[in-house]
């Protein structure tokens, strides 16, 4: 079975990037961050894989971090959730943030997903939250919080919800509180316009 893939970027869709390894080139359906990561990479690119077997078809998702990987998988284990609806609920938002939304039972993070209900988003989180381990769960959620207050405030500004959220995404780490993160994501937006 296919775990990983090493080789070069050739060709790029909206969803997926072609992985050209050993003169043999794979489609493999993949996020937008990771899109936009193999689009920066000069040389080669490495994958970690989902092989999704269908009526005598391959399909390939791939994502740059195993974390990614691993809770693509543990979503496919959902009943009702497919890998297109998988790779969606990954479209969301980061890795970590997706795993402390579940297990802090955020239910709401999961429902921005296209496809995605209320109960659907109970029913991935009553089936998963035992199965992920997150040492820094508590303080993920939190930073959760800040963010969704910092997103209110910069859409009741004005601010188009997309771009709110790409402008939330990129604050960095060591912006730690609610001012501090509403700051530099207000410069953000700023400079895009």
């Amino acid at each position: 079975m296919i775990y990983s893939l090493k080789g070069k970027v050739t060709g790029r869709g909206d969803s997926f990037l072609v992985l050209e390894v050993g003169g043999v080139g794979f489609k493999v359906s993949t996020v937008s961050r990771t899109l936009r990561d193999a689009a920066k990479s000069a040389g080669e690119v490495k994958l970690f894989c989902y092989p999704y077997i269908r009526e005598e078809q391959l399909e390939l998702y791939g994502f740059r971090e195993e974390e990614a990987l691993r809770l693509f998988e543990m979503l496919n284990t959902v009943a009702g959730i497919g890998p297109k609806t998988a790779l969606g609920i990954l479209e969301v938002d980061t890795v970590p943030n997706i795993m402390a939304a579940i297990i802090g039972r955020r239910a709401e993070l999961l429902t921005r997903t296209s496809g995605i209900g209320r109960k659907t988003a109970e029913r991935i989180i009553l089936e998963l939250q035992s199965r992920i381990k997150l040492p820094k769960a508590k303080a993920l959620t939190e930073k959760m919080d800040i963010d969704r207050e910092v997103e209110e405030a910069l859409i009741g500004l004005g601010y188009g919800r997309g771009d709110v959220r790409e402008a939330v995404r990129l604050v960095p780490e060591s912006e730690k509180t609610l001012e501090e993160r509403l700051k530099f994501a207000l410069k953000s937006l700023s400079r895009a316009k």
